[in-house]
Order: C-alpha cells, then sequence, then structure tokens
C-alpha cells in the first residue's frame, strides 16, 4: 500500500480484501467464510433493524519494528461481546471463534496494516447482528458475525494531544440499569446529537454524568474518562459505563507505576481536584485533556500547562503503546502475535 499517506489517512472506514463472515442458522454456529464483498443481504425484518440487536466490538493490530504483527487482548473483546449478547438476548459467540475470525481477517488483509512508527494501525470490527425476521418485539432465531478492517490514524485529529470536553445537563448517555455497560449500537446512537452540538463548539466530545442524579462522572461519549490526584488513578465505578479494555490495562499498568488505583463513583466537584485528566479506550488509547466546561454553570475546570499531557498520562500512554508495538515485553499475556 506505498501510495497510502500513512501519517494522515484519519480515523474512518476504508475499504480492504477480504472480511470473514460465521452465520448462527437452525440452533448452532457455522463455519467461517471468507468473502470480498463489503454488503450484506438482509431481510427487511431482521431484529437488528427493528429492535436493536446489534453489538460490536474495536480492537487493533500493530506491526512492531521486528516487522511482527501483534494483536492486543482480543480475549477480552470475545468476552465483552458475549457479555454484550447477554444482555440483548443475542446468540453468544465462542470465544475461540472469535478469536481465530480476526486472526483470518488480519492475515488475509496484511498488506493494510501500517507500518511501525507511522502512528497508524490496523483497526479490527468485529460485528454480530439480529439477521432473523420478528415482527414483534423478540430474539431473532438467526444471526450474523462479522469482522472487517481498515488502517485508520487517531482518533481525535489531534492525536496525544490535550482537547476540551464539555458538560451538557440535559443529555444522558444511558439509562440507570439500561445498556450503558453493552457495547451496542443504541448507546452511540443516543449520543450523536449531544456530540454533533459539542464538536460544533469546539469540544473533542461530552463528558457525561450519571442519569439518575447529575452528581457523578459517568465517562465520555466514546471513551472511559479518569482522573490523576495525590499519585492516585482514579476511574469511575457506574452500572452505565462500558468497561474499557484500554482501562482495564492502564490500571494495571498504573499501579506497576506505583500509582494507587480506586474504581468508585466520582463526584462532580472533584473536578476541581485532579491534577491530571484523561479519556481512554482502543480508538484514542489515551486522549489527554486540558480543560472540561461545565455548559450549564458556565464554568471551565482546567488541567496541567494547556500544551501538552501531563507526566503520568504520558508515561502510561508510551507504556501500553510500547507493549502494544512490542517494544517492551508483554509481562501479562496481553499480546498475540499473528503469525
Amino acid at each position: 500500500m506505498e501510495n497510502l499517506d500513512w501519517k494522515n489517512i484519519g480515523f474512518g472506514y476504508r475499504d480492504t480484501d477480504y472480511n470473514i463472515r460465521c452465520y448462527y442458522r437452525n440452533g448452532k454456529w457455522g463455519e467461517l467464510e471468507i468473502s470480498s464483498s463489503n454488503s450484506i443481504n438482509i431481510h427487511m425484518s431482521a431484529t437488528a433493524l427493528h429492535y436493536g440487536q446489534e453489538a460490536f466490538e474495536g480492537l487493533k493490530a500493530f506491526k512492531g519494528k521486528d516487522g511482527k504483527v501483534r494483536v492486543f487482548r482480543m480475549d477480552e473483546n470475545a468476552k465483552r461481546m458475549q457479555h454484550s449478547a447477554d444482555g440483548i438476548l443475542m446468540e453468544k459467540l465462542p470465544v475461540e471463534k472469535f478469536q481465530e475470525a480476526v486472526r483470518m481477517a488480519v492475515k488475509m488483509n496484511e498488506r493494510f496494516i501500517p507500518p511501525y512508527e507511522s502512528g497508524a494501525a490496523l483497526y479490527i470490527r468485529p460485528l454480530l447482528i439480529g439477521t432473523g425476521p420478528q415482527i414483534g418485539v423478540a430474539p431473532a432465531e438467526e444471526y450474523l458475525f462479522m469482522v472487517f478492517v481498515m488502517p485508520v490514524g487517531p482518533y481525535f485529529p489531534e492525536g496525544f494531544k490535550p482537547t476540551n470536553l464539555v458538560i451538557y445537563r440535559e443529555f444522558d448517555r444511558a439509562a440507570p440499569q439500561g445498556t450503558g455497560k453493552y457495547k451496542v449500537g443504541g448507546n452511540y446512537a443516543a449520543s450523536m446529537l449531544e456530540g454533533k452540538k459539542a464538536k460544533k463548539n469546539g469540544f473533542s466530545a461530552v463528558l457525561y454524568l450519571d442519569s439518575k442524579e447529575k452528581k457523578y462522572i459517568d465517562e465520555c461519549g466514546p471513551a472511559n474518562f479518569f482522573g490523576i490526584k495525590n499519585n492516585t488513578y482514579i476511574t469511575p465505578e457506574s452500572d452505565s459505563i462500558l468497561p474499557s479494555i484500554t482501562n482495564k490495562s492502564l490500571i494495571v499498568l498504573a499501579e506497576e507505576m506505583g500509582l494507587n488505583v480506586e474504581r468508585r463513583k466520582v463526584t462532580y466537584e472533584e473536578l476541581s481536584e485532579f491534577e491530571e485528566v484523561g479519556a481512554c479506550g482502543t480508538a484514542a488509547v489515551i486522549s489527554p485533556i486540558k480543560g472540561i466546561y461545565d455548559n450549564d454553570n458556565d464554568k471551565w475546570y482546567k488541567y496541567g500547562n494547556q500544551e501538552e499531557a501531563g507526566q503520568w498520562s504520558t508515561k502510561l500512554y508510551d507504556k501500553i503503546r510500547a507493549i502494544q508495538y512490542g517494544d517492551e515485553p508483554d509481562t501479562h499475556g496481553w499480546v498475540e502475535i499473528i503469525e
């Protein structure tokens, strides 16, 4: 792919050569199939279209300086997709079949994997949808699982540079005890309106407060939230938050670096106490935050020197990236080399 400008490809869809598909029919999952089509045929009454039976994942493959291709913690993505499937009554895909589909998709599209030090990676999108027809509100009897891939740059155009978040109290990301803890499309559809409003006003994303009381920090639209103060990495605990695999990894690394870790309810008032704030997820890894604007109270919370990420955010970012690219030993068994 010599014609691609790897450093400026952005984060968006791009066709590649092949995708992998697997169908659930007659009470069982079939074999993995290879397709070169970027389209699917779907019944007009499929539950994915009417009742939101849809879940997806996002992970990445990285090419190291040794030329080897590594995928980061795909077993966790497989288990999270099973969790999402349980939450909206879809048929669960076995972890092993999920992993094999990812391996096949990466290997068959190897020419699209960005080179080392380009700042880009191969984004992997597993998708599970209800394809069986229902006109009453009920789960489908047939499902389609797919994996497709594409080269991407940083999720936020700024890359690893501080951006601003905004709080809008009139919007909720997910209902208490609802689907917020599952990676399903409806959660993202519900965040588009305020996300567009935030970007129009110069913010990178919305920071949501809890939907019930508006007292606690929940998460950013596309990522988990963390704050650092008093030598402690603090991230919210809530039934409405998607369990981020990146955040789960950062918690381990933070402890190894000597930080205390607290996963608990984080009050709105604590925004004035943090020394560093960040958003974390697969797409952005870590997006450092320089400021949070409370739109309702016309109030700013500022962090750091506004120009660069804080010291702990930088150390954590560098550490997790080094593991993903194979620059440092993977002592936790997080990385699989795709042969």
